[in-house]
């Protein structure tokens, strides 16, 4: 069954061209099936039947993983044998009609805009460092990128007369606008510390030694920021990302439109920023209608 896996895992890597991480996943989950078939006395795809599977995924669950975790697990499977039965490996799909379990998605972290604000306001213009720092914080906010993204980026990717920024992810584009209290700190900083910073580097951003930043460095940057503004919250780059996205849909931005500014293959992800607005509009409820508090 291992040897199925490994074409698999050779398809998604130089067929599919999929992302280091997915294909890191769904090797993990999937060589963690053929370990539990094989000590269940299964050593072969053709042998899998459905019954076979419902029984593996519900040994996931007894094992007290969560339902993101299993819901993974099944994609993962899903997606292998529905390569298996299109390659004409099986004679059918036995994975068809796996089904994950329901998860109540979480309304994410944010910074109030408060604290964005106070964020921003962190870096100073007394070094080149400080005038990067800004550059970045007010990127990130401006785009919702992810941090991998941001330390990505190269300055021919940075369009400042059209406002916009070209993000590319693995073999996807998105255009991204950036607004103008990016685009004036972009300025300055590629004007007056970007060439004394990043040397040849085609890197937009880079670290003091003009290397390409790593997203652990970023991390602790904001972390540093964070803690010199005293907001009080376990800051990471990407509660700065659920920020950007939950602005702008409680000031009533089309759901479409953030979800391709994120990136968002699927609309449903981007939906759960709809809480957000949905619990700016109580609050807002509570606090003027006159019989909100009888």
């Amino acid at each position: 069954m291992g040897e199925y896996v490994d074409n698999y895992i050779n398809y998604l890597s130089e067929v599919k061209h999929s992302s280091g991480n997915t294909i890191s996943s769904y090797k993990r989950d999937l060589l963690k099936m053929c370990n539990y078939f094989k000590n269940n006395g299964i050593k072969d795809v053709h042998e899998v039947n459905a019954t076979d599977l419902s029984t593996y995924i519900s040994s996931l669950d007894k094992q007290g993983m969560s339902s993101a975790t299993i819901s993974r697990n099944i994609a993962s499977i899903k997606s292998f044998f529905m390569y298996l039965f299109k390659n004409r490996v099986v004679e059918e799909d036995c994975a068809d009609k796996l089904k994950a379990p329901h998860i109540d998605k979480k309304v994410p972290e944010i910074l109030s805009i408060e604290e964005i604000s106070l964020l921003l306001e962190q870096p100073s213009d007394n070094s080149i460092k400080e005038i990067r720092d800004k550059a970045m914080l007010e990127l990130l906010y401006a785009t919702g990128l992810r941090v991998s993204e941001l330390v990505s980026i190269k300055l021919d990717d940075v369009n400042l007369t059209l406002n916009y920024i070209l993000c590319k992810d693995s073999n996807k584009e998105r255009v991204v606008p950036i607004e103008n209290a990016a685009k004036s700190a972009l300025e300055h900083y590629i004007k007056n510390a970007r060439p004394k910073m990043c040397g040849d580097s085609d890197l937009l951003f880079t670290n003091l030694k003009g290397e390409k930043m790593t997203r652990q460095g970023f991390w602790k940057l904001i972390k540093a920021y964070a803690k010199k503004a005293g907001i009080d919250k376990d800051i990471t780059p990407h509660m700065i990302r659920h920020s950007f996205a939950a602005h702008l849909v409680i000031n009533g931005a089309d759901l479409k439109a953030v979800q391709e500014m994120l990136g968002h293959s699927d609309i449903s992800t981007t939906q759960i920023y709809l809480k957000s607005r949905q619990s700016k509009i109580k609050q807002e409820y509570d606090k003027a209608h006159p019989r909100s508090k009888s």
